[in-house]
């Protein structure tokens, strides 16, 4: 590599490597990391302001600089016909089989994910975009044993998600510093596969994670601007969809819209990250302690209020409104269980239907029936864009803190699955079954965070006792040896459990609130 490109991985180039990172490919993503890495530096760092006014006891509000995009009479440009129906979108990391199996699901539409499903050692980042070029060309296939996986004739279409605007990609430098993740995973994809996409009748499509408000979507608006110049494509051949997974960008939904008002399909409810945002923005106000993950519902507090206002927000500017995700996988050995699980999925999918988005998220294809099942009973038009409720969402209700039990059960069951995750993610997985559910890097986030707020509050469980450090570790030393005793003595010992329990506690037991787990992490990534 030449011209302040270089390539940091250890281990041998491989055809995959070659394939992707031709000399054009490279100097199609070094321009850009040149033009945007400066800005992406100064966004986060006014995160980091912003944040230092959080923990001052600032709260997010509602801009008085940008009331008149708020109550202007504005639309984003008109969606492609292609992803006019998004009744159901899978989502799932870019491995070769998973990619196979989403786009033959039955789906709209499966959300390559480079994000939070996926850990980014070198070889995934690598072997993701060639598994993405071939699945834009029709060409992917996979072998396991005497199965043949291909691409059926009818497939989903294709939305990519790189990685947020925070995490570097250390294994290819620019100019002698790390390029951007989500720069990497942008470019290489849109540089190999958008004239393709377009000449095959569907489009680059994307999806947006981790803003934190107007400004960074501004940031992405004008990356696509430049690709589309640089690759002689109309403005506006783009279409991106964001993510709603943090506090602050909760406050600038319409803000966010205007700015990528060309190229927006939309806004999403990431709704786990948004629990994990709610405690974070708020780390130092104990008013906003939660109470047990899984009394954090859809139903109540600051995510009610969130979905309420995203659906509206998104039909008076003319795009979709796409709901949360189905964690739920099938449980085959157990029927009981399979039903009771399935039975939350199809409740969960008529209250997003009869709220009034417009399609779903899935993260298994044994849910892509039952969720259309749902979404066709109540949707018979493509969409549901025609209906724009008042929702009458205030500051307030955007931070109504919901009520419930805390628990060391809850505790527990928080250190057993984040625990497990890091575990997988140290391995190279991003995506993985815990528990019967499909768990990705936001679910770790929550676990650690409410751990965190838990014992820095010093927050009392519902029986009046305390979780302090030493109890904590107490706790964790218990939770190990179930662990061990769930998934045995030969595959805890060849894990990574003893440098997973080691960060899950760090970040636990830290003064200071780590801002995201994945960048630790990520340092610990070994198979790079």
């Amino acid at each position: 590599m030449t011209n302040g490109v270089e390539r940091k991985a250890s281990g041998p180039v491989t055809e995959s490597e070659r394939a992707v990172l031709t000399p054009d490919a490279l100097a199609f993503v070094a321009d850009l990391v040149r033009t945007f890495r400066p800005r992406v530096r100064e966004l986060l760092a006014a995160r980091a302001e912003r944040q230092a006014a959080f923990d001052r006891g600032e709260l997010p509000d509602f801009s008085k600089a940008t009331a008149d995009v708020r109550a202007g009479d504005w639309r984003c440009s008109a969606l492609p016909e292609v992803i006019l129906d998004r009744r159901v979108e899978i989502t799932g990391p870019v491995d070769r089989k998973m990619i196979i199996n989403a786009l033959n699901s039955g789906a709209n539409v499966f959300m390559a994910d480079c994000e939070d499903s996926s850990c980014p050692t070198w070889e995934n980042v690598i072997e993701g975009q060639k598994n993405l070029m071939d699945a834009v060309r029709g060409t992917i296939s996979f072998d396991q044993g005497d199965k043949h996986y291909a691409l059926g004739d009818k497939t989903a279409v294709l939305f990519v998600r790189p990685r947020g605007w925070h995490l570097p990609e250390k294994h290819l430098a620019i100019d002698g510093e790390p390029a951007v993740g989500g720069l990497v995973d942008f470019g290489l994809f849109f540089f190999h596969n958008a004239k393709e996409q377009l000449r095959r009748g569907a489009g680059p499509f994307f999806y947006l994670p981790k803003l934190e408000g107007h400004l960074e979507a501004r940031l992405w608006n004008d990356v696509f601007v430049h690709a589309q110049k640089a690759l002689h494509l109309p403005t506006g051949t783009i279409k991106a969809t964001v993510l709603i997974e943090t506090l602050p960008a909760a406050f600038e939904m319409d803000e966010i819209l205007h700015e990528l008002r060309e190229h927006s399909a939309g806004l999403n409810c990431g709704r786990w990250d948004y629990i994990f945002s709610f405690i974070k923005k708020r780390r130092n106000d104990p008013s906003a302690i939660l109470p047990d993950r899984a009394e954090v519902t859809m139903q109540a507090g600051f995510l009610r209020a969130y979905v309420k206002l995203l659906i509206e927000t998104c039909h008076r500017r003319g795009v979709h409104a796409m709901g949360g995700m189905a964690a739920q996988i099938p449980i085959k050995n157990d029927p009981e269980r399979n039903e009771k699980a399935l039975a939350k999925v199809r409740a969960d999918k008529l209250r997003e239907v009869q709220d009034g988005h417009d399609g779903t998220w899935v993260a298994h294809p044994g849910l892509v029936a039952l969720a259309r099942e749902v979404f066709d009973a109540h949707m018979p038009g493509k969409n549901q864009l025609d209906k724009v409720p008042h929702a009458g969402v205030t500051r307030e209700d955007l931070l109504a803190v919901p009520t419930g039990n805390r628990t060391e059960a809850g505790l527990r069951h928080n250190v057993r699955v984040g625990v497990q995750y890091v575990e997988a993610w140290l391995r190279g997985q991003g995506c993985v079954p815990i528990y019967d559910l499909m768990e990705d890097a936001a679910t770790a986030e929550i676990s650690r965070a409410q751990v965190w707020q838990w014992i820095h509050h010093a927050a009392p469980l519902s029986d009046g006792s305390v979780v302090d450090a030493a109890r904590f570790e107490r706790i964790v030393d218990e939770e190990m040896k179930t662990i061990r005793g769930e998934v045995g003595d030969a595959r805890f010992d060849a894990g990574k459990f003893t440098e997973a329990r080691e960060l899950f506690v760090r970040l636990s037991l830290a003064d200071d609130f780590a801002d995201f787990l994945t960048l630790p992490a990520y340092e610990l990534v070994t198979t790079l």
